[in-house]
């Protein structure tokens, strides 16, 4: 045994079995399922789109890794999470938004959002989310211009005046209590399907956006519950209170506009900012689709998905919290009980 005496061992924390599928696969995987929606925000905007894109990324990786140079820790680009971030902030946006401004929108989200917290699993908010909200907030005249379906947009710093003409969404007539074929916007539920609609360059087409998160639940990247319950609760509550025409018609309208499917499949399920129990995956969707339909009705912008999921992201540690799984053999008056001593402990 002597010859083993001077080996070091080291054990780190459980779990202790590896497992091939690591955050650049998973991270891989979502860039492959967006890739739909891009090639039709290319096919309806223009190369303008791709170009818009790939600033995004680069600005993403750049700002990640500086971050972390400047702060003496490990360049982390390799996990492909800040090009996830880039891509997903990209299609909140209108193709028309200047290269300038999708970058400050990158920095936000990237520095403030991500690595402020921490870093990769560490935030408590959706970063692209985040990033467009920000946006919204500082250059709203940028983030409003939403072009006519079908005007493409070539690689300029910046979208002519000419081919920039403000259109009507089909969200703007919802909000506006109208279905959108009757309203402002003229625009049928076909092409709501396929994309041919004004609005973000990556919401447009419902289609394209169905094909990535049926890619991505079938790979397991995401579970289906909270798309389901978020979808579910929109289409009921859409269903059972239509402001005009027919309750069919408006469910549709509802289900097919705005970012709903954009933040249903890829930024609700995001991991690090949704409940890892699968009752709080449920309430998590639940609670998605509540506020979207409330912020859609009564609140003063048309889209309200955004705002739905960053409120919903805050809540996590208190669906977290409450809907813990049973401990095998253990009653629930002992688990409320060792609850109540961790807290008391955690706040001595």
């Amino acid at each position: 045994m002597k010859e083993y005496a001077d080996l070091k061992l080291t054990v780190a924390s459980s779990p202790h079995v590896g497992s091939p599928v690591g955050t650049r696969a998973l991270m891989m995987d979502v860039l492959v399922a967006l890739t739909p929606a891009l090639c039709m925000a290319v096919f309806f905007f223009g190369p303008r789109a791709l170009a818009l894109t790939a600033v995004s990324v680069v600005g993403c990786e750049i700002f990640e890794a500086l971050y972390r140079i400047l702060l003496k820790k490990p360049v982390s680009g390799g996990d492909l999470s800040a090009a996830v971030t880039g891509v997903l902030l990209a299609f909140v946006c209108p193709v028309t938004i200047p290269y300038w401004t999708i970058l400050i929108g990158d920095f936000f989200a990237i520095v403030v959002v991500k690595q402020l917290f921490g870093g990769l699993g560490k935030n408590f908010l959706n970063p692209a989310l985040a990033g467009r909200a920000f946006l919204a907030l500082c250059y709203l005249p940028e983030m409003t211009v939403w072009v006519r379906p079908g005007t493409k947009f070539w690689l300029g710093l910046t979208a002519s005046a000419a081919d920039a003409v403000s259109a009507a969404t089909p969200m703007a007539d919802l909000h506006n209590g109208l279905l959108p074929w009757l309203g402002t916007s003229g625009v049928r539920l076909h092409d709501m399907f396929y994309g041919n609609v004004g609005g973000c360059m990556g919401e447009v087409s419902a289609l394209a956006l169905l094909f990535g998160g049926g890619y991505l639940i079938l790979r397991g990247v995401i579970h289906p519950r909270i798309p389901t319950t978020y979808l579910g609760t929109v289409a009921l509550l859409a269903f059972l209170f239509p402001r005009v025409g027919s309750a069919e018609d408006w469910m549709l309208a509802q289900l097919l506009s705005g970012g709903l499917m954009l933040g249903a499949f890829f930024m609700a399920t995001d991991y690090v900012t949704s409940p890892c129990t699968p009752w709080g995956e449920v309430l998590f969707g639940v609670g998605c689709g509540l506020l979207t339909v409330f912020l859609r009705s009564f609140g003063g912008s048309a889209e309200g998905v955004s705002y739905a999921i960053l409120l919903m992201n805050a809540c996590v540690p208190l669906l977290e919290k409450y809907t813990q799984p049973k401990r095998y053999g253990a009653s629930r008056g002992w688990q409320r009980k060792a609850r109540k001593e961790g807290e008391h402990h955690g706040k001595g």
